[in-house]
């Protein structure tokens, strides 16, 4: 099970743990996320548990901002609620001064719930319902970027309807491809997102004269988990292109949305430098006056989480097989992504012990329900508890109760101390709303 961003041998326990400085290993207390002991939280909480770093994330999302800042780069940042929607994590981007990027009306109001103005939210996607934006407009959020030339007309109906004036960005296509998996690539001709540049013109010259509508400018996402500059270049530059075009045409052009997709290092690798992003935006921006604006989501949550688990059972037919508590109803990217998260045991003595390859899976009865293959790691028996990393985005937002299985709880780690902010569910909650005809 190999992400396609990795290459070469794998890194062993140490080299993933020195990768990550929001992690230690204490010898008594074992695997510590920012000092608090993960056994700390699995004694009182139980596992599968998510375990998020309150003070990894502060500390991301000051990494990007002071990346602009030193590039004399204003840019308006917008966390992408799709990453990792609790409540907690969207109030703690919202202290720190985040709007949010938003794919969903339910993503909206969770939003706004954890107090992130309608004006602070843009909302993307290609498959925003009439309600969906009678909701959104009426609340009077900021952005709305519009996938479609029927979307646009869409929300000019709406709008004029109620008697308000949406504030759009044209989402173009820039036909580039970002090198990521195919599942999570945004920007090519062939996906569904957004509108093809030779298109944009014409339909930016209509919407301006719709009623209901201000069109601001062109928004832009080639696609999640990049982990070069490169595409970033080409896609902005094809973007800065357009600004001056519409411009040269009459047209007015304030805002350019430059979407997210930062990558991370999930095996030993630093992921993409904020430092390198902010100075290429930079560099492909320059002159053109515009509202800079972006949406990160796992770069900012996704090294900040873990999902803590224990072993059940190990099992030997010709292999090693490590069953662990946890499953692809948990997390779900090994499954779908064949992505690669790095494992840890909690135990500090078993980083000294002989490790040998093992196949780490779940309970669930789906062979895809496998989290890594011929992995190098120690004895570790029944009990023994292991932390899957990097999975605070698209970790417990894909979760689901698959055979019935109660979702996880989730805890903060803030200040030297955890709190719960998710309970796990209880098993009668899980047909709780279900009707019976007749019974």
């Amino acid at each position: 099970m190999a992400d396609m961003n990795f290459t070469g041998p794998e890194p062993d326990l140490n080299e993933l743990l020195a990768a990550r400085p929001q992690l230690g290993l204490h010898a008594q207390d074992g695997l510590c996320l920012e000092n608090v002991p993960l056994n700390a939280i699995a004694d009182q909480y139980g596992t599968p548990v998510w375990v998020y770093g309150a003070q990894t994330m502060r500390a991301r999302f000051a990494a990007l901002r002071d990346a602009f800042a030193a590039e004399t780069v204003p840019m308006h940042i917008h966390y992408a609620v799709k990453a990792n929607d609790h409540l907690a994590i969207l109030n703690l981007f919202h202290e720190q001064g985040a709007g949010a990027d938003v794919v969903s009306i339910g993503e909206f109001l969770r939003a706004t719930k954890a107090g992130i103005a309608a004006r602070d939210i843009v909302y993307s996607g290609v498959g925003k319902s009439e309600a969906e934006l009678e909701t959104a407009l009426s609340a009077g959020i900021g952005q709305i970027n519009a996938e479609s030339a029927e979307e646009v007309d869409m929300i000019s109906a709406i709008a004029a309807r109620l008697g308000v004036v949406a504030n759009i960005a044209l989402r173009m296509n820039p036909d580039v491809d970002a090198g990521t998996h195919a599942k999570i690539t945004t920007g090519l001709a062939e996906n569904k997102f957004g509108i093809a540049a030779a298109d944009i013109p014409a339909l930016y010259a209509r919407a301006s004269g719709l009623p209901g509508v201000r069109v601001a400018g062109i928004a832009m996402h080639i696609g999640s988990q990049i982990l070069s500059t490169e595409p970033y270049r080409h896609a902005y530059g094809k973007g800065a292109e357009m600004v001056r075009a519409l411009r040269e045409a009459g047209q007015s052009v304030e805002v350019l949305d430059l979407g997210g997709g930062l990558g991370i290092g999930y095996q030993d690798g630093p992921g993409l430098s904020p430092a390198a992003f902010a100075a290429m935006v930079r560099q492909a921006t320059n002159g053109l006056g515009v509202k800079l604006m972006m949406e990160p989501g796992r770069y900012l949550v996704g090294p900040a989480g873990l999902l803590l688990a224990s072993v059940i059972l190990r099992k030997q037919t010709g292999k090693r097989f490590l069953v662990l508590d946890a499953a692809m109803n948990d997390l779900m990217r090994p499954a779908m992504y064949e992505a690669w998260h790095g494992i840890l045991p909690v135990d500090a003595a078993a980083f000294q012990g002989m490790a040998t390859p093992a196949d780490v899976v779940g309970p669930i009865c789906e062979s895809a329900d496998q989290f890594a293959k011929d992995r190098i790691l120690p004895d570790l028996r029944p009990g023994a508890r292991v932390a899957l990393l990097d999975a605070g985005a698209y970790g417990a937002v894909m979760s689901s109760a698959y055979n019935a299985r109660p979702r996880a709880a989730a805890v903060l780690v803030d200040h030297g101390g955890f709190e719960l902010i998710t309970r796990r569910q209880e098993p009668e909650a899980l047909w709780d709303g279900e009707i019976v005809p007749g019974a």
